[in-house]
């Protein structure tokens, strides 16, 4: 099977624990076991893991698709809008079109979550952030700023009364 092999009409597509795309961005292992090769652009689903004290977003905010987060292992520190909250396995974040959300690893341990993306295309960021720094760019704000743009994301500011 193929990484970009599509389900055909009467048949799902099995994909096995080693099936997918590893994309490694500013120290969070994207592996996304389904894209919009797959799907039909309809969604897009990541398995990610980051190391303690490593940033997986920060804030932001998205115009073109929805994420859920799913936490599996560790903890995650999720921006929500309101502030942060620390979570553990099986809390799940619906950061839907416009709400502000961003994620790291302050736990004392790795993490591990799923995110489902809808509708898939947002692995393309990713895709173009591996591929700028794998030609020698330095991963900065203003990178990342550039990147998201492209994909209807723009950075959030944390109102200072809401700063951790």
């Amino acid at each position: 099977m193929t990484d970009h092999q599509a389900p055909t009409p009467n048949r799902p597509l099995l994909r096995r624990p080693r099936d997918g795309e590893l994309i490694d961005v500013a120290g969070v292992a994207h592996f996304f076991r389904l894209t919009s090769e797959h799907t039909g652009g309809l969604f897009a689903f990541e398995e990610f893991s980051l190391s303690p004290g490593t940033i997986g977003a920060r804030p932001h905010v998205h115009d073109g698709h929805d994420e859920y987060f799913y936490v599996l292992e560790g903890e995650l520190t999720l921006h929500t809008g309101d502030g942060e909250v620390t979570v553990g396995p099986g809390h799940l974040l619906a950061a839907t079109r416009g709400t502000p959300h961003g994620f790291r690893n302050a736990g004392p341990a790795p993490a591990r979550a799923l995110c489902l993306y809808t509708p898939a295309g947002y692995e393309d960021y990713f895709r173009d952030v591996h591929a700028a720094v794998s030609a020698g760019a330095e991963v900065t704000d203003e990178l990342l700023a550039e990147f998201r743009s492209r994909h209807r994301t723009s950075s959030y500011q944390v109102p200072s009364d809401r700063r951790s």
